[in-house]
């Protein structure tokens, strides 16, 4: 398996070289050269009647890391992966109501589906560093979860050095103090005083000054990542799979901010599994919302909202789709991102907006509709639900087509991770599970930057170890 550059001007790459380049050096995002073929029937009959999470996990990547991992050595490290999640089931599947379901991806070490695929990429780094003997300095920005999840995955790993720049006073204190409070020498924050596209915009920088990337040897976890997005694939042919025999094809309904989570649905789409519809839920910043509903993409000021993991104007992973509606025009890609970094506007043909919307529809969920569908699904079903999750709730119900099959909703974070939103809406406050109970007494450890270039380069170079 090879992978190129949804911009068209970087060398195609193995597995291993993708997991460790993160970023492409044209500034591309990278993907599979040809997406694999497989399908639920062919799942079902190499796995058996009854497989359970870890076996699709390794069915489904092998076509992926073929070249670069065993299916013997696959199998060892998803085994680890996996290892510290609390559910059995590891992505459990609930229903809420009529044809509605929540997918569970909350039960990993930092209560977010981040953990799904950065536990098992933490994994991949080892392995392949341990092969080409060499070590990294990791560069990430967060909203909120793939912060600490990235941190868990990569934390006192000898071969790996970890940055993580996250938006300053823009994330709840759960998620902030699940970074800062790691104690281990090769973990280092940084608070940007900005939003989460400042942050993200600085580890593109970084990435694209050619004598840092090299001098740092610098990778990407975020889900600029491929590894990321492909590990999140896994979920949703798992998720089809509990209702195989029944219908032919279900509904997702995704909360999104940076837009992997959801293009990992569209990638398994892509792969062969049959998808009546991706419903994107966005809350009061609707960059995504706008596109989908007019064809235009036009970013505006970030509103902080209480779901702050989405507040983003820029979603990166988002070049991925366009690659695709484009038949893989990275030159057309490459003209349209640059397009609307200059004008802060990308817009779509009538036609190509028409063709989109036979697969995606989406919504937009203010904070006060979140809080009400908190409180509504506590009410009918007994079950928390956190500010991101009820956005995708929300957004399911509002467009959901019930003759397309069952809907499915992602739960995405554990409502521990929000509880000040959680209580004011159900008048219940949830607790941190048993390992996060002393959270709030730990010490914090970061350093707080302005939005600037050059100071957080330098910052960097200080920090990690030679």
């Amino acid at each position: 398996m090879q992978y190129v550059s949804t911009r068209g001007e970087a060398p195609s790459l193995s597995f291993g070289e993708v997991l460790l380049e993160g970023l492409a050096v044209d500034g591309g995002l990278y993907l599979p050269e040809e997406w694999p073929t497989t399908t639920l029937n062919g799942l079902e009959t190499t796995l058996g009647s009854k497989p359970n999470y870890k076996d699709v996990v390794i069915e489904v990547l092998r076509p992926f890391t073929s070249g670069t991992i065993s299916t013997e050595d696959l199998r060892e490290l998803v085994d680890k992966a996996y290892a510290s999640f609390t559910h059995s089931e590891v992505v459990p599947l609930k229903q809420i109501g009529d044809g509605i379901w929540l997918l569970e991806l909350f039960h990993g070490p930092t209560l977010a589906f981040k953990d799904i695929a950065l536990q098992l990429v933490g994994q991949m780094f080892d392995y392949e560093l341990a092969k080409q003997q060499r070590r990294i300095t990791i560069v990430g920005a967060t909203s909120g979860d793939t912060g600490s999840a990235a941190i868990e995955a990569c934390r006192d790993r000898l071969a790996i050095d970890i940055v993580i720049l996250h938006p300053h006073q823009r994330t709840s204190e759960v998620q902030r103090r699940q970074m800062t409070t790691v104690e281990s020498s090769n973990v280092h924050n940084i608070a940007i005083e900005g939003t989460f596209d400042d942050c993200q915009d600085l580890v593109k920088a970084m990435f694209l000054d050619e004598g840092f990337r090299r001098e740092q040897n610098l990778s990407a976890i975020n889900s600029i990542n491929w590894a990321r997005v492909m590990a999140q694939t896994v979920y949703y042919w798992w998720a089809a799979m509990h209702f195989h025999g029944r219908q032919d094809a279900v509904e997702f309904s995704v909360p999104s901010g940076n837009f992997g989570n959801v293009f990992a649905g569209y990638g398994s789409h892509l792969m062969g599994l049959e998808v009546s519809q991706m419903i994107v839920g966005t809350n009061q910043n609707e960059v995504l919302n706008r596109f989908f509903q007019t064809g235009s993409m036009l970013a505006t000021d970030v509103v902080p909202t209480l779901s702050p993991s989405m507040d983003i104007q820029i979603p990166s992973n988002f070049e991925r789709l366009l690659f695709e509606m484009y038949q893989r025009n990275g030159i057309k890609v490459k003209e349209a991102i640059e397009g609307f970094r200059r004008s802060g506007e990308l817009r779509i043909s009538k036609d190509e907006l028409s063709a989109l919307q036979q697969k995606w529809t989406s919504a937009r969920v203010d904070d006060d509709v979140t809080l009400q569908t908190i409180a509504e699904t506590y009410k009918l079903t007994g079950e928390l639900v956190d500010p991101h999750t009820a956005v995708g709730i929300a957004a399911g119900k509002a467009k959901r087509r019930p003759d397309n099959g069952p809907l499915i909703c992602l739960g995405t974070a554990h409502p521990s991770k929000f509880p000040e939103a959680v209580k004011k809406a159900t008048g219940v406050k949830p607790d941190l599970p048993q390992h996060l109970e002393d959270l709030y007494d730990r010490t914090e450890h970061y350093s707080v930057l302005p939005n600037d270039l050059n100071v957080v380069k330098s910052h960097v170079k200080d920090i990690v170890k030679k």
